[in-house]
């Protein structure tokens, strides 16, 4: 029970600490790529692909196929007809009925005949008998036996020729394993674009949670400050009241940031596979100031059309469909296929109708050759070469708007580049007078409102400026994303 008890504690002990722990954005990207149930499922289309490309390969090779059957039937297959049979069987007595009958006209024309001829037809009876039995072992020698029938057989088949089908498919299963890899590659992308978003969304939110606390402590304070004033009749009652206002308002937007930065980080724990409700800190939620990035040109283009995964993935699939075109060609081309086989039965056919395992080898070409299918073939052909088509023009149009999706992101880089550069100036200038507007209202040349608007102006700054940060980190995000770099 100690040794239960201690495991409990340690084990509680390592999930606070982990949960403790801070994340930077390398760390969420490590546990979402590790976690992500979509990314298990392309990997195994990886492997199954894989497994479908050494199949493909195994039909350049021959097969070798074993077959046994056993058959029970009511009657035997039989060579002779039960007319053939009697006859057959009687023939000693229809034989010397004739002898007898031929005897019986000699000694009728010729009576000194008839009388030397008599011994003779004393042994025509034992002649027949002889004679039957002979019939009786001709029929029962034809008999075949065949109610009980055993066959095994063993063919081995290798291919010749199948009009290129072969090779065509296993290009395609070839290009089908490439095109799962970089399906995998561009769900990886997809998974970081999406921890980013929520790993940046959350810095935002909790820079935004220090200065909602910031902004809440600033107007309290003034709200202290102005019922002194109203207590000593420097300030009226409707300043003090617009004060309040401003303080309800600051401590909503307050509750709505922290709640916000709660649902965020759940977000973040979902992607990477932690517990919802894990307390976790990241590596820049102390955020300043950011490094600008550098000017980007129209050289991401080439960079992007080089690395694409999606531009891949579309050329995979055209290169797929053009081996289609030669797959259905080759059902309507000659073939030919090399077959050996050893047949074994019993009864045996090969010396007569034996109760035994008896067997032979053959060998030979399979030869099939397409003649007259009504037009078929072309019919299909020209259906795989259109579909072929759509994918060429899928490809050139994906081609087209990644240039332009590519263009735009550079644009928008530097137009946040710009903007968070304003920001910080327009930080600067509402602090300073944000200090202005304080010193004048201590001195009582500046009113109330004033300094509530001041202090409006320098959260706007403020907000403006964590707002500035963030887009400029997710331009520059969505711009690897869209050259084909985000890894």
């Amino acid at each position: 029970m100690k040794r239960i008890l201690s495991l409990i504690v340690f084990t509680g002990i390592a999930i606070g600490s982990y949960a403790q722990q801070v994340l930077t954005l390398d760390s969420c990207r490590t546990l979402a790529l590790a976690n992500n149930k979509e990314l298990r499922i392309s990997q195994e289309k990886i492997n199954a692909a894989r497994y479908q490309k050494k199949a493909a390969f195994t039909n350049f090779l021959p097969k070798i196929d074993v077959m046994g059957a056993y058959m029970r039937t009511q009657k035997e297959i039989s060579l002779l007809s039960d007319e053939q049979k009697q006859t057959i069987s009687n023939i000693g007595t229809a034989t010397g009925a004739q002898l007898q009958e031929a005897l019986q006209q000699l000694g009728a024309s010729n009576p000194m005949l008839g009388s030397l001829l008599q011994p003779l037809a004393g042994m025509i009876p034992g002649l027949s008998a002889g004679l039957n039995g002979i019939g009786q072992g001709i029929v029962d020698a034809f008999r075949t036996d065949t109610r009980n029938m055993t066959l095994g057989t063993a063919t081995l088949t290798q291919p010749l020729f199948m009009g290129g089908k072969i090779i065509a498919y296993n290009k395609i299963t070839k290009y089908a394993e490439q095109l799962a890899q970089s399906q995998h590659a561009t769900g990886m992308q997809d998974l970081i674009l999406n921890t980013d978003q929520a790993y940046w969304q959350v810095i935002s939110l909790v820079n935004k949670k220090k200065l909602a606390e910031s902004y809440v402590e600033l107007v309290r304070k003034l709200d202290s400050d102005v019922e002194k004033m109203v207590a000593e009749g420097v300030a009226t009652q409707a300043d003090g009241l617009s004060v309040k206002v401003k303080v309800n308002e600051a401590e909503m937007t307050l509750t709505q940031v922290e709640n916000g930065l709660s649902l965020s980080k759940m977000v973040l724990c979902q992607l990477c596979g932690l517990p919802l409700d894990s307390e976790i800190r990241l590596a820049d939620e102390q955020m300043e100031n950011l490094s600008l990035p550098n000017v980007y040109t129209e050289s991401n283009v080439n960079t992007a059309l080089a690395n694409r995964e999606e531009l891949r993935s579309l050329e995979l699939a055209s290169q797929i469909y053009r081996q289609k075109v030669n797959v259905v060609r080759a059902d309507f081309l000659p073939s030919v296929a090399f077959t050996a086989n050893y047949l074994v039965t019993n009864p045996s056919l090969i010396n007569g109708f034996e109760n035994k395992f008896r067997g032979m080898w053959a060998a030979g070409v399979v030869v099939k050759i397409p003649v007259f299918h009504w037009g078929e073939g072309i019919y299909k052909v020209r259906a795989a070469k259109a579909e072929a088509n759509i994918a060429r023009y899928q490809l050139e149009d994906v081609r087209e708007k990644v240039e332009l999706q590519v263009t735009q992101s550079s644009y928008k880089v530097n137009e946040a580049s710009k903007r968070l550069i304003m920001a910080e100036k327009n930080m600067d200038k509402a602090n300073e007078n944000l200090r202005y507007a304080n010193l004048g209202f201590k001195e009582g040349v500046i009113s109330t409102s004033n300094v509530l608007e001041a202090q409006t102006a320098w959260l706007s700054a403020q907000s403006g400026k964590i707002d500035a940060q963030i887009d400029l980190k997710m331009s520059e995000v969505y711009l690897n994303k869209s050259m084909g770099t985000l890894k």
